[in-house]
């Protein structure tokens, strides 16, 4: 898939073009891609710019949605900076310059709530009013007899639901970070784990044991602050590879979460807290085994 940021893009063609900001690429928002060959998406969200305190934590890094918009078979993903230059661009303005005079769109395929233009003034009845380009509005999409949209995922992330949540984005929630150095203490105790702090823009799983792919490997996850220790620590997400032996610092490392186990606790002992580590690990391992989803 050929990634462009608008100001570079030197080809106009005719294009079906999706257009949204698909924070974590979820069923509905693959709807709105079905039949497109061209995303046009948003960098940084546009809220983050017209009104930041409303902006909300994010479900997916860039290169995440990059890499799950690709594998839904799309040809190009043309991103817009979004700043206070395209902040004050007119609804019309964004049709005729760049819908239709960059893209060429033949096909302009967005969801039933898509607004776009300074203060948010153009819609759907806009764009099917155009002739240059056909409109094609995807409807609401439902799982489990609830609407999804990414406000809902982050809720059921947020509560550690990342099974249901999966089932709404229509595979894993994945987070993605750096492999950093932690305290050692896993190592000490047999258990030895690939360590990431999360970045507060981005969603994370509510504190708990998962369930999770990493690396290729099935991992059993720790999201918390370990309360067994007083590190004097923030949040950290300890992920423990199954099977897996080598050196992971310094690495970009993606985790996709299956499954909460349970939830984050104080034991009597250290030597309490290692046998439910081997119970955690022998669970996430079978299921995994069980699981649908695949490996990141």
């Amino acid at each position: 898939m050929n990634v462009v940021r608008l100001p570079e893009l030197d080809e106009r063609r005719p294009r079906r073009v999706a257009i949204g900001t698909f924070d974590g690429v979820h069923v509905g928002h693959r709807e709105v891609i079905r039949g497109c060959d061209t995303v046009l998406t948003f960098d940084p969200h546009p809220l983050s710019v017209v009104r930041p305190e409303a902006a909300p934590k994010l479900l997916t890094t860039f290169a995440v949605k990059r890499d799950i918009i690709a594998g839904l078979g799309v040809q190009e993903l043309v991103v817009i900076p979004f700043d206070e230059e395209r902040r004050s661009e007119s609804a019309e303005d964004f049709i005729d310059e760049v819908l239709v005079g960059q893209l060429g769109a033949v096909v302009v395929s967005v969801g039933e709530n898509f607004r776009f233009g300074k203060g948010a003034k153009g819609n759907v009845d806009m764009l099917r009013a155009r002739s240059e380009f056909e409109t094609r509005v995807a409807p609401l999409v439902e799982v489990d007899g609830e609407a999804v949209s990414s406000t809902q995922i982050r809720a059921l992330v947020g509560a550690g639901e990342v099974d249901k949540a999966a089932r709404m984005l229509g595979g894993p929630f994945i987070i993605e970070g750096e492999v950093v150095h932690g305290d050692k203490r896993g190592r000490a105790l047999g258990v030895p784990t690939a360590n990431i702090v999360p970045d507060e823009r981005f969603v994370h799983p509510g504190h708990g044991v998962f369930a999770a792919w990493a690396h290729g490997h099935p991992a059993a996850v720790n999201v918390g602050i370990r309360p067994q220790f007083q590190t004097g620590r923030g949040l950290l997400v300890e992920a423990y590879l199954i099977d897996f032996d080598g050196d992971l610092y310094g690495q970009a490392l993606r985790i996709a979460f299956v499954k909460r186990l349970r939830g984050e606790r104080r034991f009597e002992s250290v030597d309490a807290l290692v046998e439910q580590m081997k119970r955690d690990i022998a669970e996430a391992e079978r299921v995994c085994a069980a699981a649908t989803v695949s490996a990141p």
